[in-house]
């Protein structure tokens, strides 16, 4: 039986002890390859056209181009690009917020464990479920920019949308929303499409970032 091709990791931290704590403990894992490493934001930017991986853990700050740039810049000039964790020391960061509004799939804490670790890049890596949903929650609640009134998308959301949206907030999987709902798994990935679609989201964990800035999930 031939194995799956390794999910391949670019690491991007200006602290060399970092990059190599992280690359060792990848390195140890037989579905995981650290694919390349940089030392600065606009380093990032170039080894990640080059190299083309699968997830990157992109320290958030970083001098010159910082984490929440180069984020940006990734996702606006490649067509399929890598999925991005930013790795931070403060959880309630207001750079993390705005490199998950820039697009980043998640954020990991330097002080978690190799477990967290390798546990965050396989489940951004899979792109179905939220890392970390309470975290992102919590860090909306704090840095969420208030809105005078709902943005149009949500009166476009259908019921079933909006159910599959507070699904996802909570971090569940298609599958896991499929069985909570009573649905197919395809019901549900093209629910996920359609609430995608109507918030203008690029992945599932900007369209929570935007269900929370428009009250959708307040209080739910």
């Amino acid at each position: 039986m031939t194995r799956p091709a390794p999910i391949r990791v670019v690491l991007a931290d200006d602290e060399r002890m970092v990059r190599t704590a992280l690359r060792a403990i990848l390195s140890a894992e037989p579905d995981l390859e650290v694919a390349g490493e940089a030392a600065t934001g606009a380093e990032a930017v170039s080894v990640v056209r080059e190299l083309r991986p699968d997830v990157v853990l992109m320290d958030v700050r970083m001098p010159g181009i910082d984490g929440i740039r180069a984020t940006e810049q990734i996702l606006a000039t490649l067509a399929e690009p890598p999925r991005i964790v930013v790795v931070t020391t403060f959880e309630n960061d207001s750079y993390v917020y705005d490199a998950l509004r820039a697009g980043a799939a998640g954020f990991l804490l330097k002080r978690a464990d190799a477990d967290a670790l390798v546990q965050a890049v396989r489940l951004v890596a899979r792109s179905d479920s939220l890392l970390f949903p309470a975290a992102v929650r919590a860090l909306a609640t704090e840095h969420a920019r208030a809105r005078p009134a709902p943005p149009a998308w949500v009166a476009r959301l259908t019921t079933r949308e909006g159910e599959v949206l507070r699904h996802m907030a909570r971090g569940l999987t298609n599958a896991e929303i499929a069985r909570r709902m009573g649905v197919g798994p395809a019901t549900v990935k093209s629910h996920v499409a359609a609430v995608l679609a109507k918030t203008g989201a690029r992945d599932r964990t900007q369209a929570v970032i935007a269900a929370y800035e428009a009250g959708f999930l307040n209080g739910g």
